[in-house]
């Protein structure tokens, strides 16, 4: 699908104890077709990322922080897992509020994993059909979203995924999803 995002602008959201391959897969796909991929965080310089949560897997560079970033500059918006990466980013305002006012955007949002654990804080799984790693389920039944065990799951604007093990089919729905009519605010 080279090209198929040519012009677009992507922004990967994501804290210390990122899931490796989750942030990496994607964003490799997503550059592939064209993107301009940019990687917010918490703050600036570099995020840990861990492999299986618990074993060290390098670092990434952040390219600003999400403090003052808008969704305006943005088509399209990518949330990572790993555990301790959503817990940290739903534990911060701004990050939520980002991910809320993203949501609220029209624009496309893609989660994996853990990762649907801010849209949850941020209080837009309601009423939505998603799907994320098993021990998340509830706490998105809790939060009134419709939880399946499916590869991917796309819900309008919101795209889901389970795991690691899902990441090319993931990878794929993400490209297409993000290559749609731009949506207007």
């Amino acid at each position: 699908m080279a090209g198929a995002l040519d012009g677009r602008r992507v922004a990967i959201l994501a804290a210390e104890g990122v899931e490796r391959v989750e942030l990496e897969q994607p964003r490799r796909a997503l550059d592939g077709a064209g993107a301009t991929t940019v990687l917010l965080s918490l703050g600036t310089g570099t995020i840990a990322a861990r492999d299986h949560d618990l074993q060290d897997a390098g670092e990434f560079t952040v390219d600003r922080s999400v403090h003052g970033a808008t969704p305006e500059e943005f088509d399209a918006l990518l949330l990572p897992g790993g555990t301790v990466n959503p817990d940290k980013l739903r534990m911060d305002a701004e990050a939520v509020a980002f991910v809320r006012d993203f949501v609220d955007s029209g624009k496309p949002v893609a989660s994996i994993c853990h990762g649907p654990w801010t849209l949850l804080e941020a209080d837009r799984v309601r009423g939505r059909r998603l799907t994320s790693w098993p021990s998340v389920r509830t706490d998105l039944r809790n939060a009134g979203a419709e939880v399946v065990d499916e590869e991917v799951v796309t819900d309008g604007t919101l795209t889901t995924s389970r795991s690691p093990d899902d990441l090319p089919a993931f990878c794929d729905r993400i490209v297409q999803e993000f290559a749609g009519d731009r949506r207007q605010d």
